[in-house]
């Protein structure tokens, strides 16, 4: 499959070598912070303390992040309610970023999986870092046809998209599938898996984006500037809505009538609950028809990591980068998937910093 062309600001040289016998004579670190919530100006390259592992964690040497819709929400703190969790004034864990690829630098006593030297990817609270602890597991084995900047794209939308087709939206081969926000993080995933599923797969994205679209080997595209999907012309077996903001009823006229919707974002609602509302009003809906209409929160769980990490390197799946950015330039990145210019991923590389 042809992917497109990954742009590329500042490339790394990687030594996993040196890394995996790396004994740092410090305890700091080079890492992205934010003492507020705000926009990406908020962001800036700071010397930290290196974080400390616990029994069940990794430390790992970060060689590249991964940027997805969800760090920005953490970096903005909208929807309001989303700041009960993570700090109400201000964020609790001022190193954003989640998804990582890297080398195993030491283990907590009770990790058995991995050891220093190992390459690995996964999820790790606050991965804009040099370093990040991370949960034994949360991580697996770094596929081996994958670049570290290619691996740090696949964690949370790789795992939201398998578990959104196969485990919410119980995806049977066969099925007609269409997926709303088919350029995005987790839409390029979501196509390349239920192509490898063997579902038939219609993609909606921008003019811009169709390219992108068929060339991950969508059946069917469409171009939602210009037709209207939800017409009630075409119907689905499984529809994944991926941060859109279609309305449901329009979502449901593209149904079967025992077809099963999966609304995996939304960027409506307001300031307070953003996407959630469409989300609550499905699933109070779906008891008293015959569709079934969801949505869910996917699991950060090294179980599908590993099945990601088998279909990858079987060749059925493959990141879509869009630009890597240096780790100095993470304001420029975000600030880029804001705009929603990116097609697939952004990534960061962070093992040579500034």
């Amino acid at each position: 499959m042809n992917k497109g062309q990954d742009r590329t600001y500042a490339p790394a040289p990687i030594d996993t070598e040196a890394e995996a016998q790396m004994t740092p004579d410090d305890n700091t670190m080079k890492a992205i912070v934010q003492d507020e919530y705000g926009s990406a100006e908020v962001l800036h390259i700071a010397e930290i303390e290196r974080p400390a592992i616990k029994d069940d964690e990794v430390l790992v040497r970060v060689h590249a992040a991964g940027l997805d819709r969800g760090t920005w929400h953490l970096m903005a703190g909208l929807p309001y309610v989303i700041r009960l969790g993570f700090g109400f004034r201000g964020p609790k864990n001022p190193v954003p970023g989640l998804d990582l690829a890297g080398t195993v630098v030491s283990v907590g006593e009770k990790v058995t999986r991995f050891q220093p030297g190992d390459e690995v990817f996964g999820i790790a609270k606050g991965s804009f870092a040099e370093y990040a602890s991370a949960r034994e597991d949360k991580l697996a084995i770094k596929p081996t046809n994958l670049t570290f900047e290619q691996a740090a794209a696949v964690p949370v939308s790789g795992l939201t998209a398998i578990q959104a087709l196969r485990d919410v939206g119980r995806l049977e081969s066969g099925q007609r599938v269409l997926i709303v926000g088919a350029s995005g993080g987790v839409g390029t995933y979501a196509v390349q898996l239920a192509k490898a599923f063997g579902a038939e797969v219609t993609g909606v994205a921008s003019t811009a984006k169709l390219d992108l679209v068929r060339s991950i080997c969508a059946d069917h595209v469409i171009d939602y500037t210009i037709e209207d999907f939800a017409d009630g012309s075409q119907h689905y077996d499984l529809i994944l809505d991926i941060g859109g903001n279609t309305p449901l009823s329009g979502l449901r006229s593209a149904l079967t009538k025992t077809g099963t919707l999966v609304i995996v974002g939304g960027e409506e609602g307001g300031r307070w609950f953003g996407g959630i509302n469409r989300q609550l009003r499905a699933m109070a809906l779906s008891p008293f028809i015959a569709q079934r209409l969801t949505s869910f929160l996917s699991k950060e769980t090294h179980i599908d990591l590993e099945r990601l990490s088998e279909i990858i390197e079987a060749g059925d799946l493959t990141p879509s980068v869009d630009t890597t950015y240096p780790l100095d330039r993470a304001p420029e990145a975000m600030r880029r998937l804001e705009a929603g210019d990116a097609r697939g991923k952004i990534a960061i590389s962070v093992l040579e910093v500034v």
